[in-house]
């Protein structure tokens, strides 16, 4: 009588054993499952990124452009330099280019303004798909993310005391002084002394 109740003991305890470790086993596919969710997020998010900042500092590039074109003429420069000229471009073929590198397709880019300043805002959506889990529907499942970069005047003017000169301090004690005439004897500035770009908090 003594041995069956111990038989029954073993096996109520390795039954309890198998659902214990099943249930171990569940939570670790489980947990696996949102490591690679994750993953997708953060392999989305760097895309976005990537797209966003490849599209403002395209266009940072044609706003130094547009700024030394009219240093030239004397006309329009200060605009130029503030940031305050109309964006000269989109920015959509370099943002799409970065998009694809990183393994994702451009959605859409909207130009937009943080703070007063250009900036672009770009959405993607990733090539490549969460994969199999435990969770259903995953394997066919895409991530999706979107970012901002902006483009930031890093130069102020500054009143010259010769009016054929034209004058504009920049971020870290740059000072320039510049003869419209003689563009072509002088190294200009280049577009990241003149822009920062970066990503809006």
């Amino acid at each position: 009588m003594t041995q069956h109740h111990r038989g029954d003991d073993r096996g109520q305890t390795i039954l309890i054993y198998v659902v214990v470790v099943g249930g171990l086993l569940f939570l670790a596919f489980a947990y696996f499952a949102f490591a690679q969710a994750a993953a997708a997020r953060n392999g989305a998010q760097s895309a976005a990124d990537a797209a966003a900042l490849a599209a403002a500092q395209d266009v940072r590039d044609q706003m130094a452009d547009g700024l030394t074109d009219s240093l030239g003429q004397q006309d329009g420069w200060v605009d130029w330099l503030l940031g305050n000229h109309p964006v000269p471009g989109t920015g959509y073929a370099a943002a799409a280019q970065f998009a694809g590198e990183n393994d994702a397709t451009l959605d859409g880019l909207t130009a937009t303004t943080v703070k007063g300043h250009p900036a672009f805002e770009a959405s993607i959506t990733t090539r490549f798909t969460v994969g199999k889990s435990v969770i259903p529907g995953t394997e066919g499942r895409h991530a999706k993310a979107h970012a901002i970069a902006m483009i930031e005047p890093r130069c102020s003017v500054k009143p010259s005391g010769d009016p054929k000169l034209i004058e504009f301090d920049c971020d870290g004690g740059q000072h320039w002084e510049i003869d419209p005439k003689k563009l072509h004897d002088i190294e200009l500035p280049q577009a990241k002394d003149l822009f920062a770009v970066h990503l809006a908090e």
